[in-house]
């Protein structure tokens, strides 16, 4: 059954006419000038109705389309459909997904997201509701055009586009300010659907809005959060104690359908360089109501499999140097992956076998400062991940500081590798990650809570600009190279969690 939801009509004319559609963030005139805004890196969290039971939404962005492979600006236009390739990846997500239990689907009716929703969605029998909202953001006069020629008509206006995007006009609007209204006005009617399990299938802009706006994050982070085509995003939703909106936590980013290594751009411009982080394995004799665990603990048997499933992933780079925590379990992860990059040529990868540089980072190691903790405290929270359960404001505070001077050491170390396309890869704990991910995004502490990570997983900084200037998380908590071991996208964050 196909529903569709609609706050206006819709009519997609073609470039250079396109409807101008009436928004708050419209100006008075007709200035091409960009106004500053200073709040557009965060912004106040969306205050999303009350719920009972946790909540997990799946985001997808639909497959290749014909406008995406001609290098032209699709916007919220409808002329582009799948091509093949766009179809099989779709095809790819689906079965990616085809285990996974949904109770609702909202999709585009753009025919590019209709069509992979379609896909995806299968012989279901469950609902799909059509949501105009979750159209791609509105260019305007931008749309239909190729980039090279928006770059030739419009001059200053395109660059500004490229550069500051927040704070880009065209036509009277500003589209990145209208997307990111919008997409608070999407949760809202996902919010309100009696559903445990949702699954949104949209486009790159408005899913990045989506993600962004949840976690409480405003306009500076447009491209900031990569959304490559069938890419596969999850969020959880958790209700707190007491009344409020829940707390929203990124369990993964852009799952995508091939490696997460594969060439592209990253935040609109040719990627460079990379900080891989490589989560160690699961740890011997480690029962999680002993999270976090302490002392110098070695790999299980899942833990050596896990690290050589990354280590297998990571023949689709070659690796520069491998900087890990002095433990037991990271330095395992790390001498794997040296080994199996030695072993390129017999393993088919696409370069010479080399040797990687194993470089043992003290600042990683945040063993001391576990020590700290309350055990007594843990799981009385029902904030997540569980990395951060019962983390009194001092321990967290050390762990965060301790994670800052570890950020500046890798960029350091990114700067001093001189091979063009250069990456580090990063073994440690999964909490010094999570804190890395949110230097990356030049958050503070208090988004820690706002990100998980799996014993295992990949996550993946882009520098298209170089170390020095802003990173782009190309993907984090990635898991399909896990195959059987992976965690299922739908999993709940805690079975019946229920306050």
């Amino acid at each position: 059954m196909i529903s569709e939801i609609s706050s206006f009509t819709f009519s997609p004319f073609p470039n250079p006419n396109f409807p101008r559609i009436n928004s708050s963030s419209k100006l008075p005139g007709k200035s091409t000038t960009a106004r500053s805004s200073s709040s557009s890196l965060s912004a106040t969290p969306v205050k999303l109705p009350e719920i009972r039971v946790a909540k997990r939404v799946v985001l997808v962005r639909h497959g290749q389309s014909t406008w995406n492979a001609e290098g032209r600006i699709q916007g919220s236009s409808d002329f582009s459909v799948l091509t093949d390739k766009g179809e099989a990846q779709a095809l790819t997500s689906r079965q990616m997904l085809i285990e996974e239990s949904f109770d609702v689907c909202f999709a585009s009716p753009l025919s590019r997201a209709r069509r992979t929703a379609e896909i995806i969605w299968g012989n279901r029998e469950r609902e799909m509701i059509l949501d105009y909202d979750l159209r791609e953001i509105d260019l305007y006069s931008f749309q239909g055009l190729l980039k090279h020629e928006g770059k030739e008509k419009f001059g200053d206006s395109y660059r500004q586009w490229q550069v500051d995007a927040p704070n880009f006009v065209i036509d009277d609007h500003y589209p990145v300010r209208e997307l990111w209204s919008r997409a608070r006005s999407c949760w809202n009617r996902i919010f309100v659907h009696n559903s445990k399990s949702v699954l949104v299938v949209a486009h790159n802009a408005v899913n990045q809005a989506l993600i962004a706006s949840s976690i409480g994050l405003g306009t500076g982070y447009f491209r900031r959060i990569l959304q490559s085509n069938c890419g596969v995003s999850a969020l959880d939703f958790i209700p707190w104690a007491t009344d409020g909106s829940p707390h929203a936590c990124l369990n993964r980013l852009n799952q995508t359908p091939n490696s997460p290594f594969v060439a592209g751009s990253s935040g609109g411009r040719n990627k460079s360089q990379q900080i891989i982080l490589v989560c160690r394995g699961s740890l011997n004799n480690v029962a999680e109501v002993n999270y976090p665990p302490l002392g110098d603990i070695p790999l299980n048997m899942l833990g050596i499999i896990q690290s050589q499933k990354a280590a297998e992933l990571l023949l689709d780079v070659r690796v520069d140097t491998v900087v890990t925590s002095p433990r037991k379990a990271m330095t395992e992860t790390a001498d794997i992956i040296s080994k199996w990059q030695g072993a390129a040529d017999c393993l088919l990868a696409d370069y010479a076998p080399h040797h990687v540089d194993i470089k043992h980072m003290d600042v990683l190691d945040v063993e001391n400062i576990f020590m700290q903790i309350n055990r007594s405290r843990i799981g009385v929270t029902t904030v997540y991940p569980i990395w951060l359960e019962g983390f009194e404001d001092e321990v967290l505070g050390a762990l965060w500081d301790q994670s800052k001077k570890a950020w500046h050491s890798l960029l350091e170390e990114l700067q001093s590798v001189s091979r063009p396309g250069r990456n580090v890869v990063v073994v440690c704990h999964p909490v010094v990650h999570i804190a890395l991910i949110a230097h990356c995004l030049n958050l503070t502490k208090e988004w820690m809570s706002s990100f998980h990570l799996d014993d295992g997983s990949v996550s993946v900084l882009d520098f298209p600009d170089g170390p020095s200037g802003k990173g782009v998380v190309r993907c984090s908590n990635y898991t399909a190279h896990l195959g059987r071991w992976s965690i299922p996208i739908t999993k709940p964050t805690s079975d019946e969690l229920e306050v």
